[in-house]
């Protein structure tokens, strides 16, 4: 009962933090020159996910009303039968999101290794993070903790009722990443720039 309790004042005390810089129009949004724009996979349950939808036409929509000049696209692509990056890189394109504009850390296997990844390895001091406000509260936690000035632009999240086992689920994130931040002092899986990253810069 007790590590209940502790699980939920964190994850209230996480959204707190997280209050007074999540934005849900991009008109209000501050103007910033990278978004990062969180990964999760195209497809669930044979249906396109629609955290997924959401995320892309949300950083889209900075994008095109001129917030974030670039997107920085993290997700998992570990095997080359599972490649959240590519995949967003090519429907953001569709929205009309230059490719030019888009940069993909193809190493964001988790929250933390996406945020703590953009400040170490990508050399960015702020960014705006794009993605559900659930997730968004939790990324401006980690980037706090490596000095990333963050906001949060949020995508449209599903009804309340259809989410309650995701919510479940984040508040779990939530101790994992105090836990990972406060006891293990954990760290990206990787520091280094992936090479299909490198071949991408040159």
């Amino acid at each position: 009962m007790t590590g209940l309790f502790a699980a939920l004042l964190n994850d209230f005390a996480i959204a707190r933090n997280a209050s007074a810089r999540l934005y849900y129009l991009a008109e209000e949004t501050p103007e910033c020159q990278v978004g990062l724009l969180l990964g999760t996979s195209k497809y669930a349950e044979g249906h396109v996910n629609q955290y997924y939808r959401a995320r892309i036409e949300a950083a889209a929509e900075l994008f095109h009303a001129g917030r974030v000049r670039a997107i920085l696209v993290s997700g998992d692509a570990s095997t080359q039968y599972y490649d959240e990056t590519t995949t967003m890189q090519r429907d953001l394109v569709e929205l009309g999101v230059p490719e030019d504009f888009i940069m993909l850390d193809y190493a964001g296997v988790r929250t933390l290794d996406s945020v703590f990844r953009a400040k170490k390895v990508f050399g960015l001091d702020r960014v705006i993070v794009v993605s559900q406000q659930f997730h968004c509260e939790r990324a401006l936690y980690l980037a706090d903790a490596v000095d990333l000035d963050a906001t949060g632009f949020c995508a449209e999240d599903t009804p309340y009722t259809q989410s309650l086992l995701v919510r479940s689920r984040e508040t779990l994130a939530r101790a994992m990443a105090f836990v990972d931040l406060n006891i293990f002092g954990t760290q990206p899986r990787s520091l280094e720039l992936d090479e299909r990253a490198r071949r991408a810069s040159r």
